[in-house]
């Protein structure tokens, strides 16, 4: 079992258990190795399993998920099957992360829920390992995205497919952590059946996902498993997209994969089609997917990525917009796209070890993917807007519940992304409170982080058990080297510098950074102390001028947080109304904003009309807040990018944003 397990948790790094030797350079330390005990990120995942999870699971229970698996194992032609046709998936997503959740909190009573729902999975499944009840609950009849047989609608709204991949990915984090088979056959069964179904030799229908992840889930089953026919459908997803019938920007099959260069259509699809391509770029050597995804990145950093990390512009089919296209009431920024986002840029540093691209992950992660959750794990958003009139709030589940299940999958997933090794060297990627098992080449090493990060910007790390020669990197944040993305997307609009500093057993360490990374080459022994400090002085953000929503604006920054003005810290001010000066003194005040970071205060003024129509000023205080933790105290105005140019402020009636839930998957 422990073998399986640590294979597993290799993500398609290499680990050399099987056969093939081919997999990303960089290996990730799994989730199953990082124990997060205090700080920020176990108030998170507490909040995961004590309201989180429970709540998903309930809200499968309450909306018939489980019903649709109990009424397909009895099909009937009276049945109504209504919902959407990927209900499923949220009875996939929610056991994923129960599962990853067990590895922090060994649960008994959790683990025998899990296996009671999949005894219910199991019984849905048919003889040839087919499994969608969207479909088998009523065949005469099925969900009027289905289509009449199998497999016909799949590059439409079926999401056959993107059920199958769902359904991997969670068999895969439950036989992790569990080392229990009864998800991971039901997953090879249903697997089983797409590969004799699709592909390409005779007998056989061309198709590919109408929305792609199963090109990221047949990978990891490949590994899981070693059979290569899991392997070779997942490149036979991706290398026909756009050959078939479905030739669309808005699931990314315009052109050919290899062929792509700009960020289009669906983000999510998108997100999820780019880490497919990572991942089987990784197992088959294709480098024409690395260039792809190279130069996909570049054009979003550059040109497609909100300050929070989010993606994705318009509500119009969910997607990106156009290059510079980012407007703040109305922008989109799924949060499932935000979690899509993450995956791409892990891959990417995996293939090349730079942390540029981990200084996108973290912005993602500490903003666009943790704005979706309120701070007690109960409710949700599907967009996240970066300005709002009031009106928008957060809840507790949607009809289309694909981002309160994915938030269950992804977030007690974040241990795995603090550390990653490659042959002699540790890569400290992440900065959270807990202790990690890791192999470093032939040493095994037990390492203790302590730190109140992202509220502070001092890390320590210790050496408590083990001993060995190897090279830790650790990585020093753009943000901390004056630098907001790698992109000229955005840039620090103040005169400040800030700084940091490593020390090593109380001296401090210089050396030119590697590819974002401090790297400390030592015979390092139990005991050891690397202490990190980084200067997290509060920063003004412009934009590139093309971002025509941001012109004459700036926002702020401290450390890897972006914030706000939000109504609650501003009573007896009208947020739309407020003028920052072009060069804002910013002080990090007592106050604690919601969640307990600090609250950043700035002299402005207030625009106003008087009594002859006059324009006239007054003096204020504005306080903001991190972004992630707005609209946890009510509906009221709220705006991340503040006017500095009296142009720029907008006294008139706002504009409201009118909806945060879209149905178009």
């Amino acid at each position: 079992m422990k073998t399986a397990v640590l294979f597993v948790a290799g993500l398609l790094a290499g680990s050399g258990t099987m056969a093939q030797q081919v997999g990303y350079p960089v290996t990730p330390v799994p989730f199953t190795a990082t124990h997060v005990d205090g700080g920020f990120w176990k108030q998170r995942l507490d909040a995961c399993r004590d309201v989180t999870i429970p709540l998903a699971f309930s809200k499968c229970e309450e909306t018939g998920r489980y019903d649709n698996f109990l009424k397909a194992q009895h099909p009937c032609d009276t049945f109504s099957v209504g919902g959407f046709s990927f209900d499923d998936t949220d009875v996939y997503k929610t056991i994923e992360g129960a599962s990853y959740l067990l590895q922090t909190y060994p649960d008994k009573k959790l683990e025998s829920y899990i296996d009671s729902v999949l005894h219910i999975v199991a019984g849905a499944q048919e003889p040839d390992g087919y499994l969608y009840t969207a479909r088998t609950m009523n065949p005469k009849h099925p969900h009027p995205w289905a289509g009449s047989k199998r497999w016909e609608k799949v590059e439409e709204l079926s999401h056959e497919f993107y059920n199958l991949g769902h359904m991997i990915e969670g068999a895969v984090a439950h036989y992790q952590a569990t080392g229990k088979r009864n998800f991971l056959d039901i997953a090879i069964k249903y697997a089983d059946c797409v590969c004799k179904a699709i592909g390409p030799d005779k007998g056989q229908t061309v198709r590919v996902p109408g929305h792609q992840i199963a090109e990221m889930a047949l990978a990891k089953l490949y590994l899981v498993t070693g059979n290569r026919k899991y392997l070779d459908e997942a490149k036979f997803f991706l290398d026909k997209r756009g050959y078939t019938s479905r030739k669309d920007a808005y699931s990314q099959a315009h052109k050919p994969v290899v062929q792509q260069d700009e960020a289009v259509g669906h983000a999510v699809r998108a997100t999820y089609m780019y880490s497919g391509m990572a991942d089987v770029a990784a197992l088959t050597g294709d480098t024409a997917y690395v260039h792809a995804i190279g130069r996909i990145w570049d054009n979003i950093v550059g040109k497609k990525l909100y300050l929070t990390g989010g993606i994705g512009a318009t509500a119009n089919g969910e997607a990106f917009g156009g290059n510079y296209e980012l407007p703040n009431a109305t922008a989109y920024c799924e949060t499932c796209a935000a979690i899509g986002n993450v995956y791409v840029n892990h891959r990417l540093f995996l293939f090349h070890g730079d942390a540029k691209y981990y200084d996108v992950l973290e912005r993602s992660l500490y903003n666009g993917v943790l704005s979706g959750i309120s701070l007690d794990g109960g409710k949700f958003f599907y967009p996240n807007p970066l300005e709002s009139a009031g009106g928008y709030e957060r809840k507790a589940w949607f009809g289309c519940a694909c981002c309160p299940s994915n938030l269950c999958r992804f977030l007690p997933s974040v241990p795995g992304y603090v550390y990653a090794t490659r042959g002699d060297s540790l890569y400290v990627n992440l900065f959270m409170e807990g202790v990690s098992e890791i192999q470093v080449g032939k040493y095994k090493l037990e390492l203790r982080q302590q730190t109140a990060y992202p509220f502070e910007g001092t890390v320590r790390m210790q050496l408590t058990k083990g001993k060995g020669d190897f090279v830790m990197k650790v990585r020093i944040p753009g943000w901390v080297r004056g630098e907001v993305v790698p992109s000229d997307l955005y840039h620090f609009a103040d005169k400040k510098k800030t700084d940091y500093s490593v020390k090593v057993n109380g001296k401090t360490v210089d050396g030119e950074l590697e590819n974002g990374y401090l790297a400390i080459s030592r015979r390092w022994k139990k005991g050891d102390v690397v202490e990190l400090s980084l200067d997290m002085t509060p920063r003004l953000v412009a934009a590139n001028e093309k971002v025509a929503d941001d012109r004459g604006k700036m926002a702020v920054e401290r450390g890897p947080l972006v914030y706000c003005a939000e109504w609650p810290d501003n009573e007896d001010i009208d947020l739309f109304s407020v003028l920052l000066p072009r060069e804002a003194q910013l002080a990090v005040t007592g106050e604690k904003a919601p969640g307990g970071a600090c609250v950043i205060a700035a002299k402005a003024q207030r625009l106003s009309y008087d009594a002859e129509g006059k324009l006239c000023t007054s003096d204020v205080t504005l306080k903001l807040i991190p972004y992630y933790s707005w609209a946890n105290r009510g509906q009221g105005k709220m705006m991340v990018w503040l006017p500095v140019e009296a142009g720029a402020v907008h006294l008139g009636p706002a504009l409201r944003v009118g909806t945060n839930e879209f149905v178009d998957k």
